[in-house]
């Protein structure tokens, strides 16, 4: 594509950029004293040098490392801080307890329903935390263990993780929307030795199964030798005698201390598996460390979100993802904050849920995903207005792209227009933030996540390896290395992040495009197979579908490739529309001429199905394949879609396909 028209089919994402948000008032922060300079890294001295310098400042340490950086640089085969020994629950508990915050709130938790809640001082969550590592030592649990963690969100499941890195298991959580196959997937391919759930799920005021999920999957995994249920509800469920222990019984047995030494892990050691959500195909066990992954998320959660004493930090993602066990978890204790973990949806009991947890707890800081804010605008400001945020400082975005009409609603409605909106970009292999405005520096601009970190060299590059120019998309590659980077595919020990390095000698291929404008800013344009190549013009599906946002019909919009006899690939779109509108002629005609003006041409979509919803991960990312088959009339074998939140809808979108073939 010339110029030109990368700079039409970018304009969709270019809005007038925003001055930097008034300064937030001043608090104490919980960071610890870190007196290094964030400056631009030029070489790989300066690299292990500042992440040094981080290490020192932000963890605690049993023993301190030998060698910041070691191994094969150029490959991204890397080991950090080789020679280190700490251990993960002692910096996120331990610490906080001599240091004046024994009694500070670690942990809130809201259920589902209003007057459910409970808070865990860090001396509460302490002794807690100490007790269940007891009863899996009790359980035959040992350091190098892999547990299985498949839970709803109540603080037994927060527990859970921290005890298990306090004894030096490996735990892996698995989401508790999944199903009992994808349980069993699991459990088999990390080997585990035991699993921790509950006996139900309580979700919009319902009761769900959950027990009955892992009876079916344990049927099938050999390596479990012990089951622990919480009682979320106490309602009866099968228990299998010599598999299967309460988890309340267990805590209360008279053989178990409130004491647990912590382990003493190397840097490099597991810390735990996460499998990633099936949105590109079979499941695969990403490993994060223990040093390297527990620094980043201090260090990023940090110089994101700038925490300070007196913060209540919400993110509200479920801890069975990636952005709950850095950003919910980890990242807050261990810089001695307070995190709000909720059990409940953003609509229920009513579509101000969000907003009223937000006056109730008086929450300052919210990190949560444009899939919820789309959702949420669709009822209008009202449920907003009636609650007073004021308490808020910062507002957070993580997951996908957010559109400007998003960014917007966003900033203007929730935030007043008057608090930073900080879109982050990163991954579930990078163990933390990458790319994100500063709190207090940066000019925003909606759509874009400004630049990258201080200690993080992002750089968008062509197929041939090159830097592209301003405007022009490309590949985002990272090219020099960070502590937060996954070590390696769990059963494949020779699958490290290097595998990623195929297409890009010397830097980590995200797999994301990207653009970068003249300040700099970066442009996330949607995975890089989701390119579509019409007439020999590369179009990206997001600034698509952020065309398509941009109408105040749409409500939400998807865009893959089919083939086309002459183009090569012609547009195809799904879209939801807004309440107020319905699907006519005149309207489809007015959609194609708004893409035609926002980019061009070029980017006109030939086919527009409008549907009621649209397949989605329930980490809310978009199974695009089922899209591309459904556009194509292949109809069969969809692959692993265990991912979804509303599997169902894949026999909606069929038959609303073959409806409009028959047109």
């Amino acid at each position: 594509m010339n110029s030109d028209s990368n700079k039409k089919a970018h304009a969709v994402l270019r809005q007038s950029s925003l001055p930097p948000p008034q300064q937030p008032k001043t608090h104490s922060s919980v960071n610890r004293t870190d007196n290094t300079t964030d400056t631009p890294l030029s070489s790989l001295e300066k690299i292990s040098e500042f992440w040094a310098e981080k290490a020192e400042s932000l963890l605690d340490w049993s023993e301190k490392w030998s060698t910041t950086m070691a191994g094969d640089v150029a490959n991204f085969d890397v080991r950090w801080f080789e020679g280190g020994r700490l251990n993960v629950a002692y910096n996120c508990l331990d610490r906080n307890l001599v240091n004046g915050r024994r009694n500070k709130a670690a942990l809130i938790w809201q259920g589902d329903k209003d007057e459910d809640s409970r808070v865990y001082t860090y001396q509460m969550l302490f002794r807690e935390v100490c007790r269940f590592a007891n009863v899996l030592k009790k359980r035959g649990i040992r350091r190098g263990d892999r547990v299985v963690i498949y839970m709803p969100m109540i603080p037994e499941f927060a527990i859970a993780m921290l005890a298990c890195a306090r004894i030096g298991a490996t735990h892996s959580v698995v989401f508790a929307g999944f199903s009992a196959k994808s349980l069993q997937d699991r459990i088999q391919d990390c080997e585990a030795k035991l699993l921790v759930t509950a006996d139900n799920i309580v979700r919009t005021g319902r009761v769900l199964p959950l027990k009955d999920n892992v009876d079916k999957a344990l049927g099938h995994c050999p390596s479990i030798s012990g089951c622990i249920v919480v009682r979320r509800v106490g309602m009866d469920v099968g228990m299998l005698d010599g598999r299967d222990y309460w988890y309340h019984l267990e805590m209360q047995s008279a053989d178990i201390s409130d004491d647990c030494e912590p382990e003493v892990m190397e840097a490099n050691d597991p810390l735990f598996i996460l499998y990633t959500s099936g949105s590109t195909g079979s499941p695969k066990g990403v490993v994060h460390s223990t040093g390297g992954y527990l620094l980043y998320a201090l260090y990023t959660c940090r110089k994101v979100f700038d925490l300070n004493d007196d913060d209540i930090h919400w993110c509200t993602a479920d801890l069975g993802w990636i952005t709950g066990h850095s950003y919910l978890l980890y990242g807050p204790l261990g810089l001695g904050a307070t995190s709000l973990m909720f059990e409940g949806t953003p609509s229920y009991p009513g579509p101000d849920r969000y907003w009223q947890i937000v006056e109730k707890y008086r929450v300052s800081i919210i990190y949560t995903a444009p899939t919820v804010i789309r959702a949420l605008m669709r009822y209008g400001t009202e449920p907003v207005d009636i609650h007073d945020l004021s308490s808020l400082r910062l507002l957070g975005s993580v997951g996908e792209p957010i559109s400007p009409e998003v960014w917007h609603w966003y900033h203007g409605v929730v935030g007043r227009g008057s608090i930073p909106l900080i879109d982050t970009w990163w991954q579930t292999e990078t163990g933390g933030i990458m790319i994100a405005p500063l709190h207090d520096e940066t000019r925003l601009k909606p759509g874009s996540v400004v630049k990258p970190l201080p200690g993080i060299d992002a750089v968008v590059l062509n197929e041939d390896g090159e830097e592209v120019s301003q405007g022009e998309r490309g590949r985002l590659v990272i090219r020099n290395p960070w502590p937060g980077l996954f070590i390696g595919i769990f059963m494949d020990r020779e699958c490290h992040a290097s595998h990623k390095l195929n297409v890009f000698k010397g830097g980590y291929d995200t797999g994301d495009g990207a653009c970068c404008d003249e300040d700099g800013y970066f442009w996330i344009t949607g995975r890089g197979d989701d390119v579509i190549n019409v007439s020999g013009h590369r179009l990206g599906t997001a600034e698509i579908e952020a065309a398509l946002g941009s109408h105040p019909a749409v409500a939400e919009a998807a865009v893959v490739g089919v083939f086309h006899p002459i183009k090569g690939q012609a547009v195809y779109a799904y879209i939801r529309l807004q309440e107020n509108f319905s699907e006519t002629e005149a309207l489809f005609a007015e959609l194609c001429n708004h893409v035609r003006l926002q980019i061009g041409p070029i980017a006109t979509p030939d086919m527009l199905q409008c549907v009621s919803g649209l397949p989605k991960t329930r980490s809310g990312k978009l199974m695009r394949r089922v899209l591309k088959k459904i556009a194509a009339d292949d109809f069969d074998n969809f692959g692993d879609t265990s991912a979804l939140a509303n599997p169902s809808i894949i026999d909606t979108l069929i038959a609303s396909k073959k409806a409009l073939s028959a047109e």
